[in-house]
């Protein structure tokens, strides 16, 4: 989940108030559009961001006056350094930034309408890919699930800031006593095909924004026709990301990570990659 908002939950949770600066409205070439938002708590620490630089230092201020005079206002900032009273940013557009001084009552309030909801990676497979797909994964704010039929490859020594691992007896019941949804991203990564495919047969049944599995194309096109055989519907065999992974020429772990990360953010941001 993200990270400002797990903090603003946590003050609000011990009666603190919080300062937020949120993109009331953007124009033009503007780092972030409206929606997003960065806040400050009561000690002055900052979570969040608005789209960093000179915009983002700006913001700080502004949220550090907010906290002193309790007010709610809104400021526009031009992003461009030609322009009189342009904060020298290269953009080219405009920001209004709404801060304010939020009460925790008031907080709650707030992170109920913007928060967000969480994100669920579920990583069926903990060998060197899986590893490296969950630091990744965790870096750009999802909750992170290991799983695998090894214990040496799944347990906190290995994945020690994993939201949870798990150990399966094995792949042929892989999503028992896991309830999925509509936010929950399912990654395929075990050490072969058989669990591969095991995994992929059950996670065509249950609810899911993602599905990806990793594998040549000979393999996948194997996994495919097999899928087929048991009358699974073109449809949803088209939405399966296999090989999973934008192309970006991924060969390490690490890289291979780094493209299924931009797949997934991509598919969360609601672009089809």
């Amino acid at each position: 989940m993200n990270k400002a908002v797990l903090e603003a939950r946590a003050c609000i949770g011990r009666g603190e108030a919080i300062v937020i600066a949120e993109v009331a409205e953007s124009a033009g070439s503007s780092p972030r559009k409206r929606g997003a938002w960065m806040l400050m708590t009561a000690d002055r620490r900052f979570f969040g961001t608005i789209g960093g630089g000179k915009l983002e230092a700006e913001a700080e201020k502004l949220c550090r006056a907010a906290f002193e005079s309790k007010d709610d206002k809104t400021v526009t900032l031009k992003l461009t350094a030609a322009e009189q009273g342009g904060i020298d940013m290269r953009c080219g557009g405009d920001v209004s930034l709404r801060v304010a001084y939020l009460t925790p009552e008031e907080g709650r309030t707030f992170l109920s309408q913007r928060g967000g909801k969480e994100t669920t990676a579920y990583i069926f497979g903990g060998g060197h890919v899986g590893l490296a797909l969950e630091q990744a994964l965790r870096q750009v704010d999802f909750r992170t699930v290991v799983l695998d039929d090894r214990e040496e490859f799944a347990n906190r020594k290995r994945f020690p800031e994993a939201d949870e691992v798990r150990v399966l007896a094995d792949y042929k019941n892989a999503f028992d006593g896991i309830a999925t949804d509509e936010n929950s991203y399912i990654i395929i990564v075990t050490r072969g095909h058989a669990g591969d495919y095991d995994v992929l047969r059950q996670a065509m049944d249950v609810p899911k924004a993602y599905l990806g599995m990793i594998g040549s194309r000979k393999k996948v096109a194997l996994a495919m026709e097999n899928l087929r055989g048991e009358v699974v519907s073109e449809e949803a065999i088209a939405a399966v990301h296999a090989p999973i992974g934008l192309k970006i020429g991924a060969e390490t772990p690490e890289e291979i990570a780094v493209s299924v990360a931009a797949e997934v953010i991509a598919v969360r941001a609601g672009v089809r990659p």
